[in-house]
């Protein structure tokens, strides 16, 4: 776990600098032990939503407890029942943390903010079943 903490940190600085960008117009800093990441709630940027950068989450709502929809429910690819945010944003701190500084690279090449990216199909995955994070898990295993 410290390894991976340590190997994420790159883009967690890069989080906490956007984290405490945030605050003069509203952020505030959690740490969810849950989470395994510095939580900024009411982060004023972006869509609406999380992003995770390493383990810190930029969290546009008043906590992660907000349930959403799925990419493939969204995409129409199925029903999915709506998941826990920050379900899905562990997923991703736990990719960050396997990854490290390759992980904002290889999330693009992947396809990006969309149902094509295994990464977010996987933290979907994670958030609805709470386990099978790594988007190439043979699904008879999780």
């Amino acid at each position: 776990m410290v390894a991976g903490i340590a190997w994420a940190s790159p883009w967690t600085l890069l989080g906490l600098l956007a984290g405490l960008a945030g605050m003069p117009a509203g952020a505030r800093p959690r740490f969810s032990v849950r989470d395994r990441a510095l939580v900024f709630v009411r982060w004023p940027w972006g869509p609406g939503g999380a992003m995770t950068l390493g383990n810190v989450v930029l969290a546009t709502g008043h906590d992660l407890e907000a349930t959403c929809l799925t990419y493939e429910h969204r995409a129409g690819r199925c029903s999915h029942p709506q998941v826990r945010l920050g379900d899905h944003e562990r997923a991703h701190v736990y990719q960050y943390m396997l990854l490290g500084p390759l992980f904002v690279p290889v999330y693009f090449l992947c396809g990006g903010i969309s149902v094509r990216n295994p990464f977010e199909r996987a933290a979907d995955h994670y958030a609805i079943h709470g386990r099978g994070w790594w988007p190439w898990t043979p699904r008879s295993l999780v």
